[in-house]
């Protein structure tokens, strides 16, 4: 979270804001085919590994053949893409920039952190993380110089994490002696096969956090697709911290709805009352110092994109209370809706986004999330105020 508020003024400053927009369309796309390449390893890899940990022999099994499937991803989705980079013109006018982002893919083939997670090993991929952020901050200041080199930035984002990852698997397969060769071919196609229907519940969940900056690229242009990043980056610290908050708090709220409805509902009302508290007054304080905010990213268009942060600014407030009412919906058991809620939504923004783009431009884009969020809420809240005895414990 806090990398960004370091290299964006830099890489502003020296690049622009439009080649900013570049930089963040041809990162959004590679971050968007990372979900093809781990193909649910993220979340079943991790299950398989902590549910193992104890079986050696079941453990190189698992390592070798997700890495295995993993390889076969990776050799697709490069083919593929480059078909795309080469002749769709979008692409081919900044082939050289997306090309330059294929470490980014190449990294997250070997990123190891889904196995070390699911052994608890954190202690392993904070240096990782660490490691990788280090090399790219390092890269970004050494080396970028003029506007020129903006078709360099997502290289040293995938150098860091490739020499960080690389570093990492190594020392993963040497230290348990891992053999590539035990990998068999019907064991990887089984896994392609059982891992499918995660891996496409992923595509949407990708798309909802990628899929306003590329088609703002697509049917905008890179100069708002550059003023959008610089909001979102603003707005994107308080929507993780809510996420995070939402995994704090959610394991308690499904134990208490579980065995005592009263006492379940209160904990969730008392915690998420006082973080809505803390995010509206948050959001408060950036409407009263939006041009001030936004100065310290960019000195173009200050009152412009200010405008844009100021609207941005519901998204966390919507998101503060469509989080807690998601809480419940799972806590009640209602995965299958909260997954066809999903995905539809996902859809109906994406296709509201791409017709607001050419009549309101940035702000329509802003205006159209907001108004998604708006409709989560409202179908968030019609599931779960039939439960017995909601009404009254408010």
């Amino acid at each position: 979270m806090i990398t960004p508020l370091l290299v964006v003024p830099f890489i502003v400053s020296r690049c622009g804001v439009e080649n900013y927009g570049k930089i963040s369309i041809g990162m959004a796309i590679s971050f968007f085919l990372m979900v093809f390449i781990d193909y649910g390893s993220d979340i079943i890899g991790v299950k398989e590994a902590a549910v193992n940990r104890e079986n050696k022999p079941q453990l190189e099994h698992i390592f070798v053949t997700t890495f295995g499937a993993k390889f076969i991803l990776l050799l697709i989705t490069l083919f593929a893409t480059s078909l795309l980079f080469y002749f769709l013109p979008f692409f081919n006018t900044e082939k050289e920039m997306f090309f330059l982002g294929f470490p980014i893919l190449i990294a997250q083939f070997i990123n190891p952190s889904w196995f070390l997670q699911g052994l608890e090993d954190f202690t392993k991929i904070t240096i990782l993380n660490i490691a990788s952020k280090l090399i790219y901050l390092f890269c970004i200041f050494c080396f970028i110089e003029q506007k020129s080199d903006y078709v360099f930035i997502n290289l040293f984002w995938g150098a860091g994490t490739l020499i960080a990852n690389g570093a990492t698997f190594l020392y993963v397969v040497k230290a348990n002696n891992y053999r590539f060769k035990n990998a068999k071919s019907e064991d990887i196609m089984a896994l392609l096969k059982a891992n499918f229907s995660i891996f496409s519940s992923q595509i949407f969940v990708s798309l909802q956090m990628y899929g306003p900056i590329m088609l703002i690229g697509f049917f905008g242009n890179n100069l708002m697709a550059g003023q959008y990043r610089i909001v979102e980056q603003i707005i994107v610290i308080f929507k993780t911290y809510i996420y995070l908050f939402f995994n704090f708090v959610y394991p308690r709220v499904c134990y208490l709805i579980e065995t005592n409805l009263k006492k379940g509902i209160d904990f969730w009302t008392t915690y998420n009352g006082l973080n809505f508290i803390f995010i509206i007054s948050s959001m408060g304080i950036i409407n009263l110092f939006s041009e001030q905010i936004v100065s310290y990213f960019t000195q173009t268009n200050i009152v412009e994109v200010a405008g844009y942060l100021r609207i941005g600014t519901l998204i966390p407030l919507l998101l503060a209370l469509s989080i807690p009412l998601k809480q419940l919906v799972l806590g009640f058991n209602h995965q299958r809706f909260y997954i066809r809620v999903t995905m539809l939504m996902v859809v109906l923004n994406l296709i509201s986004i791409i017709i607001v783009i050419p009549i309101y431009g940035t702000k329509g884009v802003f205006i159209s999330l907001i108004v998604a969020e708006l409709a989560t809420l409202a179908v968030y809240y019609q599931n779960i105020k039939g439960k017995a005895n909601f009404k009254k414990l408010f």
